[in-house]
């Protein structure tokens, strides 16, 4: 059904969704069709012809693959869908963080034949942890060795969830059809050639499957939800209304995940889809209100348009016409020319103009109300994770996290007149991506670019070069090496004295160091754990270190963690104890504890023993069988352990963990191994001690 884009929708028929997937399995073909279905566009973009309209970025059409989230808008059966293109590599996932962080719900594409792969994954856990509800699409039925049933297990056992299948495929592979709409029982078929379907009764030849399917997905429900399991234990079934009120009821906490299918590419199955959106996944009116603080208050914001106005800065983005702030409107209404207060900087800003975003396209609004996603223009200062609100009500949400960089590389200006250009452009870079950090390495003088993934900064080099004509020259990448303790030391004693004339400083302090995961084992302290890579305690008794004291000598600690005895990397995975003290009347003050803190865990750690960490990232090879020798002995020489080896569809698909390191110009070596026939996806897991035979010829140069 398609609907005029500009028919404004009640706050209960709007979906904030995105769209999220592996790299590859046909997210931004999704959206695309999805905006072709609803009559947002009159032409089907494609990613390998570069005409899609999320992947509006030169580089994104360029590589074939989304680089940065890209928001639409389209209207379908009354409801205003708006939707978030996220991206599959593992190098941008902190752009699918921040979507995620403003999202209502999301559609989960996944490949029919892969099923879940690493980085649908992480993305889906990504989702777990700011409680988004979702539904399954599995993609791409029409591929040879495609299989639903298989792709569906692979979600129950990597995910950890229960797939609630709704739907029957009819025809498998290149003769796929339609499906079978498991609720209703009735079939929906798409002719060759043809962009709408036929409604009509199930084919006899799928009669029985599609009644067992019912049957199964009844059961299903009935196990997980009460008034489902008592309409199934009375009438012995369950009708169409109660089930699809009961997958509404379990999609929206979590319980369980409606699973529909189809080929974007060939466009069947996006109305269903879309139908599924709809039907199951929730509204501002039905998320929890959004909570907020403000001056050591705690205040709940309900998605009410009549109350104070609020929302999240999401996305910066500078183009050729000026600055657009995305934001998430969560309570209340903002019009045009209306003066909002940035209440974590506590700046005065004033609103522009609104924009409905079609991606790089825009319509001018008057005003935007509760649970829309817009962009503004006029902003000057706002950055991403910024709360705006009423300058009477004052709110400060939490922002989305920022995940630490793993890999950096040198960079500089060819001609020295470009120095300043460089930074300037840094600088705007970096405020649209807050995952991007730039440094001044203070050995070399050089300008160091740190961010995800080695395709990331590759993207942000080449974006310098495109958008601000910068001619510059990048060195090798680098890992982010850690440090840490593996066996510290107890009772270390520090007194810092110092008598230069006037008052002194006097600080004595006695610490205990130890490795992280022993002080958790022993004192059963997992939340500390969780907490962060440090944890500060302290057990002086009898008043000897004054608690601001104490808080001085955290702080000391914190700042001797930025560099390691080892090579100057930052230290990680330590618990350190004040365990006695002492003070003088006059020369103590919160200065020289400072001070004594943070030499007196520089001495722990040159006293201890210190083990030199890398990143590591699972790796999955799909490889051709007779390559499969040659890639396993190559993954070998990169450090990998291999964990896990499978064929499918005549290749083999081999995961092992290799430090990041050993990846840099992998694919290169891959494609030239396999005659360009491999390829591999890499996710980063974690840190992990580096061989001693590794860390000493490291250590030695």
């Amino acid at each position: 059904m398609r609907t005029d884009l500009h028919t404004t929708s009640p706050l209960t028929g709007v979906r904030n969704l995105g769209i999220l997937a592996h790299v590859d399995a046909g997210k931004t073909t999704v959206t695309e069709r999805i905006l072709y279905v609803t009559g947002a566009t009159h032409k089907r973009g494609e990613v390998h012809d570069g005409t899609t309209v999320t992947d509006c970025d030169s580089q994104e059409r360029d590589r074939g693959i989304t680089i940065f989230a890209a928001a639409v808008s389209c209207v379908w059966d009354g409801h205003r869908i708006n939707l978030i293109d996220t991206p599959g590599h593992v190098d941008f996932s902190d752009e699918v963080e921040r979507s995620l962080r403003v999202l209502d719900g999301a559609v989960a594409v996944f490949d029919a034949v892969a099923g879940v792969e690493p980085q649908s994954e992480s993305v889906w856990r990504q989702a777990d942890r700011h409680g988004v509800p979702r539904i399954a699409f599995v993609n791409k039925l029409d591929r040879a060795g495609a299989d639903l049933d298989t792709a569906v297990e692979s979600i129950r056992e990597r995910l950890h969830t229960v797939p609630l299948v709704v739907q029957l495929p009819i025809g498998q592979e290149d003769e796929f059809t339609g499906v079978v709409d498991l609720l209703r029982m009735r079939s929906l078929v798409w002719g060759a050639g043809r962009d709408t379907f036929e409604d009509g009764p199930v084919p006899n030849s799928l009669r029985a499957e599609a009644q067992r399917r019912r049957r199964l997905l009844e059961e299903a429900v009935a196990e997980l939800h009460p008034v489902a399991l008592e309409e199934f234990c009375t009438e012995s079934t369950v009708s169409a209304p109660t089930l699809a009120a009961a997958l509404r009821d379990l999609t929206r906490s979590g319980e369980g995940v409606v699973v529909v299918c189809g080929s974007a590419y060939r466009n069947r199955g996006i109305e269903a889809l879309l139908d599924a959106v709809g039907a199951y996944l929730p509204s501002p009116l039905d998320v929890p209100a959004v909570r907020g603080s403000f001056g050591g208050t705690v205040e709940e914001r309900a998605a009410d348009p009549a109350a104070p106005f609020s929302g999240l800065v999401f996305k910066v983005n500078s183009t050729t016409t000026g600055r657009l702030t995305y934001l998430r409107v969560y309570s209340g209404t903002i019009q045009k020319g209306d003066a909002v207060l940035d209440a974590g900087a506590q700046r005065s800003e004033r609103i522009g103009r609104i924009l409905r975003v079609q991606a790089d396209r825009h319509e001018e609004v008057d005003q935007a109300v509760a649970g829309d996603i817009v962009a503004m223009v006029g902003l000057k200062g706002a950055r991403a994770g910024a709360t705006l609100c009423t300058p009477t009500a004052p709110l400060v949400f939490e922002p989305p996290t920022v995940a630490d960089p793993v890999v950096s590389v040198a960079v500089e200006a060819r001609r020295s007149l470009d120095t300043g250009r460089l930074a300037s452009a840094w600088a705007r870079l970096v405020e649209e991506d807050p995952s991007l950090t730039v440094r001044t390495d203070p050995e070399t003088g050089q300008t160091v670019l740190s961010g995800m993934g080695e395709l990331h900064l590759e993207v942000a080099v080449e974006k310098i070069r495109r958008t601000h004509g910068l001619d510059v020259s990048v060195g090798r990448p680098q890992v982010a090496y850690r440090e840490t303790v593996v066996r510290g030391v107890s009772g270390l004693v520090y007194r810092h004295v110092k008598q230069d004339g006037g008052a002194g400083q006097f600080a004595h302090v006695v610490l205990d160091v130890e490795p992280l995961e022993a002080a958790v084992g022993a004192a059963g302290d997992k939340a500390a754990a969780h907490a962060g890579d440090f944890v500060f305690g302290s057990t002086v008794a009898g008043g000897r270190v004054p608690q601001e004291y104490v808080r001085a000598v955290e702080a000391g600690c914190r700042d001797a963690l930025a560099e390691g005895p080892l090579g100057g990397h930052p230290v990680t995975g330590l618990r350190v104890t004040l365990t006695d003290g002492a003070t003088h009347s006059k020369d103590s003050s919160e200065m020289a504890f400072r001070t004594a803190g943070r030499l007196a865990l520089r001495a722990a750690l040159r006293a201890g023993v210190m083990a030199l960490l890398e990143p590591v990232a699972e790796v999955t090879v799909t490889v051709p069988d007779d390559a499969v020798g040659g890639v396993l002995g190559d993954l070998a020489a990169r450090r990998g352990r291999v964990s896990g080896q499978a064929a499918r569809a005549g290749t083999a698909v081999v995961t092992a963990t290799v430090p990041l390191a050993e990846l840099f110009g992998y694919a290169s070596r891959l494609r030239s191994r396999t005659q360009g026939r491999g390829s591999f996806t890499n996710r980063a897991t974690g840190y992990a001690p580096v061989p001693a035979t590794v860390s000493d010829g490291m250590l030695s140069r």
